[in-house]
Formats: structure tokens, sequence, C-alpha cells
């Protein structure tokens, strides 16, 4: 009899996993979002808002509150997208995060140069960045829960990129940049976010950089580990070292750009830097036709190998965030090779849940 009770509620436990989503049993731990693009916002794909409302409890703009959509031109601020966005969070009841405020990447063309075309003064830029910062923050008090400072600050070395902020700047330019979101909206959370994260160097960097800015009485919440990770890549060992060390200063951990790349890497491919670009080649391109049983086996193993992972420092991780809901919109089609088609979301291009979500929360469970 005590055989097929445990039967029974197995069965019922079952039934129940199908019935729910990944909101309602991770998200009793931490938040469990989802970057969002805009047509998938402004309610162009249904699917899509399906997804989120099912699984997620949390969203993150993609693209459309980085500086080029924002401010292409100086003093011309768009936010109608952002806006969409911050209407489809409240539609979906989820927590919204802003991405990002200051990256040397995908920022307007005019922001670092003068009209003469040479690099401006480190007072200009100064100024641009902390307008940019007060406008874009104060447009949106109330409606983002936190938000990503700066990104991608720190080569894997543990040296500073030689991005224009830090070359007309200093490293003071992040100082700056925590200083000014803070003064715009003083009850936003504040973030560090970058990639490469549990490679060792980095590591030190960054735990050094969030000290320092604590020690100056900034404020910083937390930290954001990328995680585009590929199907042997990160070390998992130092992965988890990676959110002890984060944790230890002090600051909330988040894996903020969850995937993971099931293709193979060209040779010289390192990092997440976008502006990676190599030559198509169709041996870099093998699944046109479908993922094979046996990597799809190597994906699912991998993805619960790190919510083992988020599961067992759940008391450390305050969000996890996946980068993209679909295979069928992910970045990862188009980088660091154009053309290819990738599979490294938890949802299919037709909008269907991969087994493995069943399997996260069954793991969570």
């Amino acid at each position: 009899m005590k055989r097929y009770i445990i039967a029974a509620l197995a069965a019922l436990q079952m039934g129940n996993l199908q019935a729910q989503g990944l909101r309602d049993v991770l998200g009793k731990d931490l938040l469990i979002g989802v970057a969002v693009n805009q047509w998938q916002a402004n309610g162009s794909v249904p699917e899509a808002a399906d997804i989120v409302k099912t699984h997620f409890n949390s969203v993150v703009a993609e693209n459309c509150m980085k500086s080029e959509v924002l401010q292409p031109k100086e003093g011309t601020f768009y936010f109608a997208a952002g806006d969409s966005l911050a209407e489809f969070a409240r539609r979906t009841n989820s927590v919204l995060i802003g991405h990002c405020l200051v990256w040397h990447s995908q920022a307007p063309q005019w922001f670092f140069n003068g009209k003469d075309g040479k690099p401006v003064s480190r007072e200009v830029l100064i100024k641009r960045i902390e307008k940019h910062i007060t406008k874009v923050v104060k447009h949106y008090k109330g409606k983002v829960k936190g938000w990503d400072v700066v990104n991608e600050a720190i080569e894997d070395d543990g040296t500073f990129r030689h991005s224009p902020l830090y070359n007309i700047i200093g490293e003071e330019f992040i100082e700056i940049a925590f200083r000014a979101a803070h003064k715009a909206d003083p009850d936003a959370e504040l973030y560090y976010n970058d990639f490469s994260m549990a490679k060792p160097a980095k590591r030190e960097a960054v735990c050094r950089l969030v000290k320092k800015l604590k020690e100056k009485g900034l404020r910083i919440d937390g930290v954001g580990m990328q995680s585009h990770n590929g199907l042997d890549y990160p070390n998992l060992e130092e992965y988890e070292k990676s959110i002890d060390a984060y944790a230890a200063c002090g600051v909330k951990v988040m894996i903020t750009e969850l995937d993971v790349n099931v293709l193979p890497s060209p040779e010289g491919f390192g990092g997440a830097a976008i502006n990676q670009n190599f030559e198509y080649r169709k041996k870099l391109n093998p699944y046109t036709e479908g993922l094979p049983d046996s990597v799809y086996a190597e994906f699912e193993q991998r993805y619960l190998q790190m919510f083992d992972i988020y599961y067992r420092h759940r008391h450390q991780i305050s969000r996890i965030n996946l980068w993209g809901i679909s295979d069928r919109e992910s970045w990862l089609n188009g980088w660091p090779v154009h053309g290819r088609t990738n599979y490294p979301l938890l949802f299919d291009r037709q909008y269907k849940a991969k087994p493995v979500v069943k399997k996260i929360m069954e793991l969570w469970k």
C-alpha cells in the first residue's frame, strides 16, 4: 500500500508541475526573468507574452533601454520602446529591470566625439554621462526596480577595459555613473554587470571594484554574472566560487544573461564582447535541420548542472535571467558568426517549452 501511495503522490506532483511555470516554483526563492525585445513587448508576438505570464516574474530590456536607442541624437530622447516594455511588465505582473545605463558598446556615435570627429574632453563626457543617466533614470522612476549601471568595464585578465569611457575619463567613470544613478532615483537598486565572471582574475577585479565603491559610500546592490555559457565553458567549479566571492562582498548575485551556446566556436573566440565577428563557415553551423538528440542531451545536462548550482546558492542569488524567450530570436543566431541556427534557450522556435523546463522545476522542488 505504501508503494502505491508514494506513486500516487509522485504522479500528483508531476501533474502540478505541468500546470505550473518556472515563476511558481523558482519564484518562491528569487526572481526568474527574461530579456524581451520591442516586438514582444508591443504585443506583436502574443506567444511571448503567454510564456512570460506563465514562466517569468521579471523582464529586462534586451536593447530598447541602451543609449543608442534612447538618445540617438544629443539631447533627443526616444522613450516609446522602453515605455512599451514598462507597460508589458505591468500587464504580465513582472518586475522590470533596466539595462543598461553606461556601456562603451551600443552607444550612439556622437556620445564620445565632438563635431570635429575627435574625442571630447573629460569634462564634456562626464556631463554627457550624468545628463543621460539623470534623464533616463528619472523617466522610469517607480517603474524600474534596479539598473545595470555599468556594463563590461573590466577585461578577463582583471585590467580595466580601454574603452572610450576609460580612455577619456579613467576608472572614475564608474563612480560617476553610480553616483548619478542614485541621485536620480534613490530607491532604485544599482548593479555592475559583466561577462566571463568565473575567471579568477576578473573575479578578483570585480570584488575590488565593489569594495572600492562601498568604501566611497556609493550604493551598489548587486553584481550581474552574464553567463553566456557553452556546453564546455565556463569551469563550473570556478563559476560557483565566483557566486560565493561576490556574495561575500556584501552584494546580491544575479545571473543576468543566461544562455547555452551549442554550436562550435570559431578559432580565437572567447568571452562575450559583441564586436567579435567571424566569417561564416558551414562547419560552424552544423544543426540547420534541428538539434541532434545527443547534443540536446548535453544541452539539458548543462542547464541542470547550472540550476543545481543556483538552487544550492539560492540564499545568495536574487535573480536568474535568461537572455531571450525563444531560440527563434536569440542573439546567438547571429553572433559571433552571422547566419547560424542556434538552440540556446529554454523555449524552441515554436515557443514550446523544452523538456528541460520541467526538469528544472523538478530539481527545484
